[in-house]
Parts: structure tokens; C-alpha cells; sequence
């Protein structure tokens, strides 16, 4: 099988990874780095023995895939102008500024028959690959909660930290949202540095997310009451415990409670979501978190943080 020709646009914090994740994959032949800062381009580009360049349009029509790591301003000119190259784009969250720079993305990967995946990383932990969905949620509660980080400031913790929740929330419900109420403050910066929301949708569950950027912990917990489990999902330490009512009885009349808890080893989930990209150009199959996944969850995003004002 031909190889696939992969570059990474954007090689700062996280896109070095995406390039190293590249390099490590058999199927794959990492060809080039892009990024402004040359010194950067350049380094990661010597360490992984492929070339450098300080402007993508560079390697339009050389390569057949790339990531797309750069501010979430530029993702929409940079994934754009990659689709009309025929390039397969996995750009990372949020997958555009606008909603309808997201539709632009998804119609024009459509009619150029495309891989469009956007970096929705928290859907390939395998505490969340190995959760049952076989029944729908009622109630979901999720905390989403990070010491102050200066580098990731350039969007509020809405778009930062809580789209990782919303994104899964609204693949588990897969029901339309009727209402949305939100709260939120700044406190270090100029954008919401901590928020809360209730979603409701309209098969009657409720969701309460909250997200933190400057708590004095890491904590990144999802707990949904189903009709016959409660489920807990603990990303940060990958264990999924599950409590369900049993065949034996507590109490006279009153079923046992019987909890199943799974501790899953520590994975590397950037480089199974980059392996599923390729899998996906190499099958032509609409990749789990589809540019419409990242659509909606840009989309309630955006709601949560226009309530927020």
C-alpha cells in the first residue's frame, strides 16, 4: 500500500506531537513541518529528519494529509485553502471560529470527498472508548477543572476546556437542545476563566458542565444517571465505574447495587486519534468526530459564551 504523505501545520506546544505521531506511524510518511517561527520549523524538522517551511501554501499539492495546529483564528484560511488542494485535513479544536466558517469546511471536504476530522482529543481516552452506549443518559454532570495555564488564552475557557464536554455530552444525547443557561466570570484574564452551564434537550435529559481554568486542582469527571446505572467516567486517571442494580436484594423488597469499576492503562490518545484519521483516508469512512460533531459542539459553544457576555 502507497504511503500517506503527511505534513503538520502549526509545530508550537501541541503540533510538535502531531508531527512525532506522524513519524511513529508505518502507513504514513511525515514529509514536512510548517510553521511562522523558522527557528521552531526548523527544529522540529531536523529532529524528525523531514523539511521545514514558514508557509503552508508551500506544500499544497505535495501532501495527502496534514494537521492543522494553529490558532483557531487561522483555522478556517488554512483548512480551506488545504481541501480546495485536495488535501484530507484533521484540524484540532474548535474546528473554526464561526459556525459558518465550519459549514464552509464541511461542504467543501463534501464535494472534494474528503477527511474532515476535527481534534475533539477527549473522545479517543479509552475510559470513553470503553463506555457502554447502550442506554441513553437522564442527567449528566461534568467538571472539567485546570490550574492556570498562560498558553492557551487566546479563546475563553468555554472554547478551551468545556467543548471537550460538550462535544461527548451531545454525542451521548444525540438529542436536539432546547434550552441553554449559563453563567460564568473572568478572573485572570480579559475572556470567562470559569463557567457554568445547563443544557437541556429535548428527550428531557439535563446536562450541567462546568469548566475551570484556574482551580487549584486537575479534575476532568463525567457522572450520568441512565434509567437502570449510574456512570462515572474519570478521564484524567482513565477508570470507568459503572453501578447498576443487581439480581440479590439490599433490603427486603430493595435490589442490591452491584459496581463494576474498569482501570484502563495509560494510553496515547493523540496518536490513536491521528491512526484513526489515516484509517479513515485509507477507507474512506466519516471519522468519529466528523466536522458536523465539531460544528455542534462549535455551535453550543458559541451559545454558552454569548450568555455569557
Amino acid at each position: 500500500m502507497k504511503k500517506l504523505k503527511c505534513a503538520v501545520v502549526g509545530v508550537g506546544y501541541l503540533g510538535k506531537f502531531h508531527a512525532e505521531k506522524y513519524a511513529l506511524l508505518p502507513d504514513c510518511e511525515l514529509t514536512a513541518v510548517v510553521d511562522l517561527d523558522e527557528a521552531v520549523a526548523d527544529r522540529i524538522a531536523s529532529h524528525l529528519n523531514v523539511k521545514s517551511y514558514t508557509d503552508y501554501q508551500q506544500i499544497l499539492g505535495e501532501v495527502d494529509a496534514v494537521s492543522i495546529v494553529v490558532p483557531t483564528t487561522y483555522h478556517h484560511k488554512v483548512a480551506k485553502d488545504c481541501l480546495q488542494a485536495g488535501i484530507h485535513v484533521l484540524v484540532e479544536k474548535p474546528v473554526t471560529v464561526t459556525v459558518e466558517e465550519a459549514d464552509e469546511l464541511i461542504a467543501l471536504a463534501k464535494d472534494k470527498d474528503l477527511v474532515l476530522q476535527v481534534g475533539h482529543l477527549e473522545r479517543f481516552n479509552p475510559a470513553v472508548l470503553g463506555l457502554e452506549k447502550d442506554e441513553k443518559p437522564l442527567f449528566i454532570e461534568s467538571h472539567r477543572l485546570s490550574p492556570f495555564n498562560p498558553r492557551a488564552n487566546d479563546v475563553s475557557v468555554v472554547l478551551d476546556l468545556m467543548i471537550h464536554d460538550i462535544d461527548i455530552i451531545l454525542a451521548l444525547v444525540e438529542s436536539d437542545l432546547v434550552r441553554i443557561d449559563a453563567s460564568g466570570t473572568a478572573v485572570l484574564t480579559q475572556g470567562t476563566d470559569i463557567a457554568n452551564a445547563r443544557l437541556v434537550f429535548k428527550n428531557g435529559c439535563v446536562a450541567n458542565v462546568t469548566a475551570s481554568r484556574i482551580s487549584m486542582k486537575m479534575e476532568r469527571k463525567m457522572r450520568m444517571f441512565r434509567p437502570s446505572s449510574y456512570v462515572s467516567v474519570d478521564f484524567h486517571n482513565r477508570v470507568l465505574t459503572k453501578h447498576k442494580t443487581g439480581t440479590n436484594e439490599m433490603f427486603p423488597g430493595i435490589p442490591e447495587i452491584v459496581t463494576e469499576e474498569s482501570v484502563f492503562e495509560s494510553g496515547d490518545a493523540l496518536l490513536e486519534e491521528i491512526k484513526h484519521f489515516v484509517n479513515c483516508i485509507f477507507t474512506n469512512t466519516k471519522p468519529l468526530v466528523s466536522g458536523e460533531a465539531g460544528r455542534r459542539a462549535l455551535s453550543t459553544a458559541i451559545q454558552i459564551t454569548q450568555l455569557l457576555g
